[in-house]
C-alpha cells in the first residue's frame, strides 16, 4: 500500500501491527487520516479479513467520514468493516445478547427527555412530587452513578443526606421501570454489554474471536464503562490501536477519565507509543499560543506541535464594556473579514462557555440580518411534533414502552386525559398486566361511552401497525400511521403559522424515513429509531449551509474554521469559579480553551468584557481571564472597539446605582426607491422597497447577487453611492 502521503511519525503508526499502539495525536496533527490509513493498511496488505476490524469513534459524523475515507483508499465496499460510535456498537451487540439481561431486542433507547419523563411518574407515584428534588437533578444524579458503574445498592453508601437518599430510592425504580418498559438509557447502552461478558464468558469469547484488531479514536474521552469494554474485546489478541490527546481530554464532567489515555502502557506494557506533532489545520502563531496555556498543566504528556501552514496573523484581543458590545464588536470583526478577505458567513465560528451568553450574540445578528444556526439547540428529532409520530413508531415496535403510551395516548386529541391514563394505570397494577393490555377493556376502569370507545380504537390501532411491522418497509408504515391518525390533518386545520412549521416538520420526518431506507435498503422501523436515538447536536451541522455556527467549546471539539471568536472570558466565566482553587477543575478549563484556539485555522479574537451581565443580576464585575494572561503578548494584538451605546448611571428607586444603557438613534429618512446602496456584507444593491420612518424605518433591497433583504435601516449601515 502506498503509503507516501503521510509524514514519518504517521507512517511508523500506521505499519506498527501485531502489538498494542498508543498514538499521541495533537491538534490538527492527521489523526483520523492514521486511522483510516491503518484501517485500508491492514486489509489490504492481508493482515486481517474487513469484518475482523472493530473502528469505534464518539460521534455519527465522525464515523461516516472514517467509513468515507477508508471507501476512498480502498476503492469498493466497506460494508463489512465495523465502524461507529461506542453507542451503535454496543446497540448492535445488545440486540443479539440483551435477551440474557430478560429485555427483548426491540428495546426502546430513552433520550434525556424520556429518562426526566419516567423519573416524573415514579416521583407521582412515591407521592414525591412536592420534594425539592427536581427530574432532571435526579436524571442527571443517575447517569454520574451509571458512568462510574455504580449500581443502587452501591450508591446508597455515598448518599451523605436524606436528598442523596431519596434519589438512590427513585433510581432503584427508575431501574425496574425501565425493564417493565423493555427500555434502556444511553448509559445502559454502554454498562450491559459489559454485564453479559462479565456474566456470559462464552459470548465475550465470541465477540474477540470476530473483532481481531480494534481501533479507537478520540481514547482521551473513554469513561470507564467504554475503557473496560475495549479492554476486555482486545484481551485475547491484544491487537488495539488507540488515537487521542490528553490536551484535549474535555469531559470528566460526564465521566471521562484522562487516566485511560495517560495510563495505556501500564495497561498494555508491549505497546508501541508515537506522537504526531505535524500540525495541519491551524497557523503557528494560534498553535504556538494554546501551548503556551496547555503547558500550564501538569498532567499531561509533552508535545511540541509545530504548523505546515505558516506564522499567521496575530490573535485579536478585544476588551469591551458588556455583552452587548461584546456582541457588536463580533459583528464589526466579521463585517471587515467579509469585505477585506472575501469570507462567507459559514468560514465564522463564535465559541461561548454556557449556552447562556448567546441571547446577546443572537440579538445581535438578527439585528444585523446575518444568519447563523445555534448548535445545541432544540434538535430536529426532539421538536415535539416530530417526538410524538417517532412516540407511536416506538410504541408501535415496543408495546411495553408506557412513557411513548402516555406521550401519544391523547395525540391528536382523542378524549382521554392524564385522570384516564391513571386509572388505566392502577388496573394494570391490580391485575398484574402491563399497561398497553388494559385498554383493550375499559369496563372494569368504568370509563364509558366515548372515552371507553377511544381507548379501544387506540388499543386496535396500536395493535393493528404492530402487526404490520413485517409486512411493510419503514417508510410505508410511518406513512400509512400519519395518514391514519390524521397528524397531519390537525396541524394543517389549526391554520397557524407554528402549527404549518409543526406541518412541514412532520413531512420531513417522512422524508427522512424515506431517505433512511434509501440508504439503507430492507431496514426496519427499530433500525430508523436506533438512528434516530443515536444522534447528537453535531451530526446535524452542516458545514456547507452558508451561516455562521454558535455553540459551546465542548460542541465544537472535533470542528474546524478559517475564524474563531471566543467570547467571555473572564475569570469566574471562562475558567468557571468553581475551578479558581480546584487544580483539577483548572487543568480541564485549561484543556477546554486550548481545544477552542485549535477549531480556528487562520484567525482567532478573544472577547471579554469588564461589565457583564450574569445569572439575573444587573452586572458582574469582570477581569480578563487568566488564560489570556498565560498567552505571552508576542502572540497577540489589541483591538480597539466601541460600539455606540451611551451609558450613565442612575438611581434606582430603592437608592442603588445602576448603569443606564441607550443605544445612540439617528435619523435616517434620507433614503428613497431606487437609491442604489452598498452593504457591508451583502454587497452592492438597489432600494425596491420602503416603510416607516425614523428609527423604524425598513427597506427592501435586491442585491446584485439576485439576494433580496428587508432590512432595518438604523441598524443595516447601509452606504448611499448614488
Amino acid at each position: 500500500m502506498n503509503l507516501k502521503k503521510l509524514n514519518d511519525s504517521q507512517k511508523a503508526a500506521v505499519e506498527a501491527v501485531d502489538t498494542p499502539v498508543l498514538i499521541f495525536a495533537g491538534a490538527g496533527s492527521g489523526k483520523t487520516r492514521v486511522l483510516t490509513y491503518k484501517i485500508s493498511y491492514l486489509i489490504k496488505e492481508n493482515i486481517v479479513k474487513p469484518e475482523e476490524i472493530l473502528a469505534v469513534t464518539f460521534t455519527n459524523k465522525a464515523a461516516g467520514v472514517m467509513k468515507q475515507r477508508v471507501s476512498d483508499l480502498l476503492k469498493g465496499n466497506v460494508q463489512n468493516i465495523n465502524i461507529g460510535t461506542f453507542h451503535s456498537i454496543c446497540a448492535k451487540i445488545l440486540r443479539n445478547e440483551i435477551r440474557h439481561l430478560g429485555f427483548t431486542k426491540n428495546y426502546a433507547i430513552y433520550d434525556a427527555s424520556d429518562q426526566i419523563s419516567l423519573i416524573k411518574v415514579i416521583m407521582a407515584e412515591n407521592n414525591l412530587t412536592k420534594n425539592n428534588v427536581m427530574p432532571k437533578t435526579v436524571r442527571n444524579k443517575i447517569s454520574s452513578y451509571k458512568s462510574q458503574l455504580i449500581n443502587p445498592k452501591a450508591a446508597l453508601k455515598f448518599a451523605n443526606n436524606i436528598q442523596d437518599k431519596i434519589i438512590v430510592d427513585i433510581y432503584k425504580s427508575y431501574n425496574s421501570s425501565l425493564k417493565e418498559n423493555n427500555a434502556v438509557d444511553f448509559d445502559d447502552l454502554l454498562n450491559f454489554p459489559l454485564e453479559i461478558f462479565n456474566n456470559h464468558p462464552r459470548i465475550l469469547g465470541k465477540y474477540q474471536k470476530l473483532w481481531k484488531y480494534i481501533l479507537v479514536d478520540e481514547y482521551q474521552d473513554t469513561n470507564k464503562a467504554q475503557f473496560l469494554l475495549v479492554k476486555m474485546l482486545a484481551e485475547k489478541h491484544r491487537n488495539i490501536c488507540v488515537v487521542g490527546d490528553d490536551d484535549q481530554s474535555i469531559y470528566a464532567w460526564r465521566g471521562a477519565d484522562i487516566r485511560n489515555i495517560l495510563d495505556f502502557e501500564k495497561d498494555f506494557p508491549e505497546c508501541e507509543t508515537f506522537t504526531l506533532e505535524n500540525n495541519y489545520r491551524s497557523t503557528n502563531q494560534i498553535l504556538q499560543a494554546a501551548q503556551s496555556v496547555v503547558r500550564n498543566n501538569l498532567d499531561r504528556v509533552d508535545k511540541d506541535l509545530l504548523s505546515v501552514n505558516g506564522e499567521g496573523d496575530l490573535i485579536g484581543v478585544i476588551e469591551t464594556h458588556d455583552e452587548m458590545e461584546e456582541a457588536d464588536a463580533v459583528i464589526n470583526a466579521l463585517q471587515k473579514e467579509i469585505k477585506m478577505k472575501k469570507r462567507t458567513f459559514n468560514d465564522f465560528s463564535i465559541l461561548y462557555r454556557t449556552n447562556s451568553q448567546s441571547r446577546a450574540l443572537e440579538d445581535s445578528f438578527r439585528r444585523n440580518a446575518i444568519p447563523y444556526k445555534i448548535i445545541g439547540g432544540t434538535r430536529f428529532y426532539e421538536r415535539k411534533e416530530v417526538k410524538d409520530v417517532l412516540g407511536y413508531l416506538r410504541l408501535i415496535v415496543n408495546k411495553d414502552d408506557t412513557i411513548s403510551l402516555r406521550r401519544v395516548i391523547n395525540f391528536p386529541p382523542r378524549g382521554i386525559g392524564l385522570k384516564t391514563v391513571d386509572k388505566c394505570y392502577i388496573q394494570s397494577v391490580k391485575d398484574n398486566k402491563k399497561l398497553f393490555e388494559v385498554l383493550n377493556n375499559p369496563e372494569p376502569m368504568k370509563i364509558r361511552g366515548k372515552q371507553g370507545d377511544s381507548l379501544l380504537a387506540f388499543y386496535k390501532l396500536i395493535n393493528k401497525y404492530n402487526q404490520l411491522l413485517s409486512n411493510l418497509n419503514a417508510s410505508e408504515l410511518a406513512r400509512a400511521l400519519v395518514e391514519e391518525v390524521g397528524i397531519l390533518k390537525f396541524f394543517k386545520d389549526q391554520d397557524n403559522l407554528e402549527d404549518n412549521e409543526r406541518y412541514d416538520n412532520v413531512l420531513e420526518l417522512l422524508n427522512s424515513i424515506d431517505e433512511y431506507m434509501d440508504r439503507v435498503p430492507g431496514a426496519s422501523i427499530s433500525d430508523f429509531l436506533e438512528e434516530v436515538s443515536l444522534l447528537t447536536d453535531i451530526d446535524e451541522w452542516n458545514h456547507d449551509e452558508n451561516y455562521v455556527t454558535m455553540m459551546t467549546v465542548h460542541a465544537s471539539k472535533g470542528l474546524e474554521f478559517p475564524v474563531v471568536f471566543l467570547t467571555g472570558l473572564e475569570d469566574g466565566l471562562f475558567p468557571l469559579s468553581i475551578a479558581l482553587n480546584e487544580k483539577d477543575i483548572m487543568e480541564e478549563e485549561r484543556r477546554l480553551f486550548y481545544v477552542a484556539l485549535t477549531r480556528s485555522q487562520e484567525m482567532v479574537y478573544l472577547l471579554y468584557a469588564t461589565d457583564r451581565r450574569r445569572s439575573g443580576s444587573d452586572s458582574w464585575g469582570g477581569i480578563a481571564s487568566r488564560f489570556i494572561k498565560e498567552i505571552p503578548e508576542e502572540f497577540m494584538e489589541s483591538i480597539s472597539f466601541s460600539s455606540a451605546i451611551t451609558r450613565k448611571l442612575v438611581k434606582t428607586e430603592t437608592g442603588a446605582i445602576k448603569m443606564k444603557l441607550k443605544r445612540t438613534i439617528t435619523t435616517f429618512d434620507d433614503f428613497k426607491v431606487g437609491d442604489s446602496v452598498e452593504h457591508s456584507i451583502f454587497g452592492e444593491g438597489k432600494i425596491m422597497a420602503l416603510s416607516g420612518s425614523g428609527e423604524n424605518q425598513r427597506v427592501g433591497v435586491a442585491f446584485k447577487d439576485g439576494l433580496k433583504k428587508k432590512l432595518i435601516v438604523k441598524f443595516a449601515k447601509l452606504k448611499k453611492i448614488s
